[in-house]
């Protein structure tokens, strides 16, 4: 119940960005899936540190997000933009202001610097799937790739 009450949670705060987003009814489980997906895979991981936690998980629902895209035939944006706000820093990014605000200049920083890993390992996370996905989709076919290439390169 610890783990699944957390995962309902996302799910759901997904299901309301969705219909803030218009996306297709019959698509908001999916994407709320992907929401729920990455915040288990968060909450499974045992690290000290909060980075590599989010790192992982944003792997997690950009890979989810590339393979539903291929099969529902729609953008990736649609489950990614959706499945990624449950691991938003918005907390962090309160508090940073909060400690700004107040004059707090030491627990300003910290939390700063904190929210900005969070922040960079989410953007490092879709990434590091999109170029491997981008990558694997020239190497299966480079004629293709190269035939356009050489094609410009006559004119």
């Amino acid at each position: 119940m610890r783990i699944l009450l957390p995962c309902i949670y996302a799910f759901l705060s997904c299901a309301a960005f969705s219909i803030y987003f218009n996306v297709s009814p019959k698509r908001i489980p999916l994407t709320c899936l992907g929401g729920a997906l990455g915040w288990l895979v968060y909450l499974l991981l045992d690290f000290p540190s909060d980075v590599p936690r989010y790192f992982i998980a944003t792997v997690v629902i950009s890979v989810y997000a590339e393979l539903m895209a291929r099969v529902c035939k729609v953008p990736v944006t649609l489950f990614l933009t959706t499945a990624v706000l449950p691991l938003v820093p918005g907390g962090g990014m309160y508090y940073t202001m909060e400690y700004c605000l107040r004059g707090e200049t030491a627990l300003f920083v910290e939390t700063g610097l904190n929210t900005l890993a969070l922040a960079g390992a989410i953007a490092l996370g879709i990434m590091l799937v999109s170029s491997l996905v981008r990558m694997w989709k020239v190497m299966k076919a480079p004629k293709l790739f190269y035939k356009d290439k050489i094609q410009r390169e006559d004119y």
